[in-house]
């Protein structure tokens, strides 16, 4: 065995080198949407997955194994999600001034979420097990898996289909929400945090204060309906 051979053996053996490279492609991701003048489409999130997934396949490594080093940033995820409660706190006024909006806007995007995916993957013929880990792929992933467990899915597709919509949702707001004529940052950030979760709220807090906050408040109210509508939803596809 040669010494690099020897030395990346050692470096599998610590439960830090998948979280530190975890980090490390984050940074690089996130270095270079700064380069590109913070583009949606180079988005960090995008960025690093690509990056860790060229690691793992050229070492070799499961994702199993890789999972089992980064944990840690899957636990953060709770108390992350928790802590968006913080801008609803601090935008209660606002909430209450535009609050029949909101709740229209939530409805509408939380069953066009829930009952479109679902409709799609029926027409494609998609197995029950399939159709229960798609049903809450626009809900933060922390609630999307446990929902997902609850209905008889597969956790780890439904994390790959949060993760999928969320990239996907924050590269196209921006010139969509510009191409409808939709200026109000109110309006913006929660269509965000409805349709994306936290990979849009974390783009929306890049564009505006404002609409990162509402993006946090539409994601954790969107938690709280999917975990309703999913399955009523689930029952009338099956």
């Amino acid at each position: 065995m040669t010494d690099a051979a020897l030395i990346w053996s050692y470096l599998t053996q610590g439960p830090l080198l998948w979280l530190t490279a975890t980090l490390i492609a984050y940074w690089l991701g996130d270095s270079f949407f700064r380069a590109m003048g913070r583009q949606s489409w180079a988005n960090p999130v995008l960025c690093a997955v690509i990056l860790l997934a060229c690691v793992l396949g050229l070492t070799g490594t499961s994702y199993q194994t890789y999972f089992e080093g980064a944990q840690f940033v899957h636990f953060m995820l709770g108390p992350a999600t928790v802590a968006l409660g913080m801008p609803l706190y601090d935008n209660l006024r606002r909430v209450r001034k535009a609050a029949l909006p909101l709740v229209a806007a939530l409805l509408a995007g939380s069953v066009t979420a829930v009952v479109s995916a679902l409709a799609i993957g029926k027409a494609f013929g998609l197995s029950e097990v399939m159709l229960a880990s798609l049903a809450p792929k626009s809900t933060t992933a922390p609630v999307a898996i446990g929902i997902a467990e609850g209905l008889g899915g597969e956790p780890t597709i439904t994390a790959v289909l949060v993760l999928v919509t969320g990239i996907f949702g924050a590269i196209i707001a921006t010139p969509l929400l510009n191409a409808l004529g939709i200026r109000d940052w109110r309006a913006r950030g929660f269509s965000l945090g409805v349709a994306a979760h936290g990979i849009g709220t974390a783009r929306a807090f890049q564009v505006n204060e404002t609409a990162g906050a509402f993006a946090g408040i539409g994601m954790g109210l969107n938690a709280v309906l999917t975990s309703i509508i999913a399955p009523l939803a689930l029952y009338l596809f099956q």
